[in-house]
C-alpha cells in the first residue's frame, strides 16, 4: 500500500510538471520598448528592440498556478535619435556601465479573458522593477493575445525617476527631463517545446 501511494504521488507530480508552460520572448520579431519623456517644452522618445524574458505557469489554466513573469531591457541599446543625448543619458543619468539592464520580475495576480475575444486576456502582474541599482514594487497591466504557439503582449506603465535615485537631467539650460517616464512595451513570445532527446 505504501509503495502504491508513493508511486501515485510521483505520477501526480510528474503530470503536473508536464502541464507546465514556458514562453520566451521571440527575438526574431519586431519587438519594441519605448521610453517617453514629456514636458511642456520638449517631448522625446527612447526606443530599443533589445528585450528578453519569459512567462511561465503550471497547470491547464492559462497563466495558472505558480506563474512567473520576467523581462529585462538592455539600456545601452536605447536610442533617442540624437547621439550626444544617448551618450549623456547612458553615462551621466542611467550609469549603464554599472547598471546595464532594467528588469521586472513578478507574478500574474489577475486574469480577465475578453468576453468578445477568446484569445485576448487583460492581466495584472505584481512584482519588483529593478533600475539603477534600486528595486520598487509595482503592478503592471498588460493585454495578451494568445494564438497557437505565439503570444503578443502590449503593456503601458510609468516610473518615477526619484523612486530609483535618478536625478532628472537638464537637456538644455532650462529644460529638464520629466520626472515621470512613460513606458510602452510591445513584444511577442513563443512557446518553448520540451526537447525529448
Amino acid at each position: 500500500m505504501k509503495k502504491y501511494l508513493i508511486a501515485l504521488t510521483i505520477l501526480i507530480l510528474m503530470s503536473s510538471l508536464s502541464l507546465a508552460e514556458e514562453w520566451h520572448i521571440k527575438k526574431s520579431k519586431d519587438n519594441l520598448v519605448k521610453f517617453t519623456s514629456s514636458t511642456t517644452l520638449l517631448d522625446f522618445d527612447g526606443i530599443t528592440d533589445q528585450i528578453d524574458g519569459y512567462i511561465y505557469w503550471e497547470g491547464e489554466e492559462v497563466f495558472g498556478k505558480n506563474n512567473e513573469v520576467y523581462f529585462e531591457v538592455d539600456l545601452n541599446s536605447v536610442e533617442t535619435g540624437i547621439g550626444k543625448r544617448d551618450r549623456d543619458m547612458r553615462e551621466d543619468v542611467l550609469h549603464t556601465d554599472k547598471y546595464p539592464k532594467t528588469s521586472f520580475r513578478g507574478q500574474i495576480i489577475s486574469v480577465d479573458q475578453d468576453p468578445n475575444n477568446s484569445v485576448k486576456y487583460n492581466i495584472v502582474s505584481k512584482g519588483k522593477m529593478f533600475l539603477h541599482g534600486h528595486e520598487k514594487e509595482m503592478e503592471v497591466k498588460a493585454v495578451i493575445t494568445k494564438q497557437n504557439e505565439t503570444m503578443h503582449v502590449i503593456a503601458n506603465f510609468s516610473v518615477l525617476l526619484k523612486d530609483y535615485d535618478i536625478e532628472a537631467p537638464s537637456l538644455m539650460a532650462f529644460i529638464k527631463v520629466a520626472e515621470e517616464i512613460k513606458l510602452h512595451l510591445d513584444f511577442q513570445l513563443e512557446k518553448m517545446v520540451e526537447n525529448k532527446n
